[in-house]
């Protein structure tokens, strides 16, 4: 039976790719791009930029080259053999959907309430209205859930794609600007020393989510085989890799114009982002009017509140839907429709409480909240692509669909990148902490 299945699956070279089929195929990526485009970019990224200029864009760079495979074999496993790396990791054994299951409740909360807590602060300078962090976050994890279980969310993710791509035009726009203003300040400048403590640690934490945690690919593969029930339409292998890249290579560049902005814009110019919330919202706003002017204002606080807001709601997808089908692959019975649902429903609510939980005990200070949560991403980085690498290299996926030996050779660079990475750190904190 294993053998038929694998061979309904396989790539036939002779089929051309048409744009009905690109078409129908598109939507996992960008949506994995639109989960992206947020704290990494909006928060981490500026911050780089402000903080450290040009000094860690090296840091951007490898990071999206280094992770590119791990986050490329979700689509690539999916599309492959017709199952989540949900059912995958289990294939491989207990220890690895041990580890990722480990992995997933050590990060949870924590992450959905970064991402929340940023789209509270902006929440805030939207309309002007100023509640408390926690009560901006309460009213926007409470319209997520009403949005995902009201089944209106595919509704929203297009006019995210569009929203979204006014942003990147802003910014792009912004770049240019800030660029041609920022002839004053000598190129050595820009690249101060990062190798202390410090600087250590906000390294570890802006390559942590760049440009998402690598746990996302399994999110991917889930949503992969979402979008092909949805369009009755089992998309060809480089069909859905075609998706991946314009979404991944999109928010890699995007992630360098907002260092860009952060460094043009305030670098050197006295001035720190505040940790509070809302200050930093208001400052994050001001690199764009600074460049572009006043009249930019109401676009882009509106565009930057929904790609954050969007982020928020993926997340908040993403998470009970990793969950319960952890509850569909561990536990008999659970895999009907009707349990699943209910499964997701349940988790739907009990994942943002958490996490609301988790902002009730850190209060304003939310950068600290979002490196932490970065850091612990980065530190896991190393074991879930080893997984990820062992999955998709597996006898059960068809040979055809398997890396090539360039990608094969980079999965081994970039288990060894982000593992020496992460012993830096703890030998940083070790030695200086």
């Amino acid at each position: 039976m294993e053998k038929l299945f694998r061979m309904d699956r396989q790539e036939d070279s002779t089929i051309p790719i048409n744009w009905q089929g690109i078409k129908k195929s598109l939507g996992p990526g960008l949506l994995m791009a639109a989960a992206a485009i947020g704290v990494s970019h909006l928060v981490q990224s500026t911050r780089a930029g402000a903080t450290y200029g040009f000094a860690m864009v090296w840091a951007v760079v490898l990071a999206n080259i280094f992770k590119y495979p791990f986050l490329e074999y979700g689509p690539r496993y999916a599309i492959a053999t017709g199952e989540s790396m949900i059912e995958g990791y289990k294939r491989l054994g207990n220890w690895a959907i041990g580890i990722y299951i480990f992995f997933t409740l050590g990060t949870v909360f924590v992450i959905q309430a970064a991402v929340t807590v940023v789209s509270a602060s902006l929440a805030a300078e939207l309309t002007g209205l100023a509640l408390s962090p926690l009560i901006w976050s309460l009213i926007l994890l409470a319209l997520c859930i009403v949005l995902l279980l009201s089944g209106q969310y595919s509704a929203l993710d297009g006019a995210i794609k569009l929203i979204m791509a006014v942003l990147a035009v802003s910014t792009v726009v912004a770049f240019g600007a800030a660029l041609v203003q920022g002839g004053q300040h000598e190129v050595a400048h820009f690249y101060p020393d990062i190798w202390d403590i410090a600087g250590v640690s906000f390294l570890i934490a802006l390559m942590g989510w760049m440009p998402i945690p690598i746990d996302a690919a399994a999110w991917h593969s889930l949503w992969s085989l979402e979008r092909e029930k949805q369009t009755q339409y089992r998309p060809r292998l480089k069909e859905s890799l075609l998706d991946f890249n314009i979404g991944y290579i999109g928010a890699a560049l995007l992630a360098l114009g907002f260092v860009g902005l952060g460094a043009l814009v305030m670098y050197g110019s006295g001035e720190t982002f505040a940790s509070s919330g809302t200050a930093f919202a208001g400052q994050l706003i001001s690199l764009y009017t600074e460049s572009l002017g006043s009249w930019a204002y109401t676009v882009i606080i509106i565009c930057a509140f929904t790609t954050m807001f969007s982020t928020t709601l993926t997340v908040a997808d993403a998470y009970p839907r990793v969950m319960s089908r952890f509850l569909e692959v561990l536990l008999p019975g659970t895999a009907a429709p009707s349990k699943s649902l209910r499964y997701y429903r349940i988790l739907l609510v009990l994942v943002p409480v958490f996490s609301l939980s988790v902002l009730y005990v850190t209060g304003d200070a939310f950068t600290l909240l979002i490196d932490f949560a970065a850091t612990l991403s980065f530190l896991t980085a190393p074991v879930l692509a080893y997984i990820n690498y062992r999955l998709v290299t597996a006898d059960h996926v068809p040979e055809e669909c398997q890396p090539r030996p360039w990608l094969r050779w980079l999965s081994r660079g970039g288990i060894i990148f982000l593992a020496v990475f992460a012993l830096l750190y703890m030998y940083w904190l070790i030695q200086y902490g």
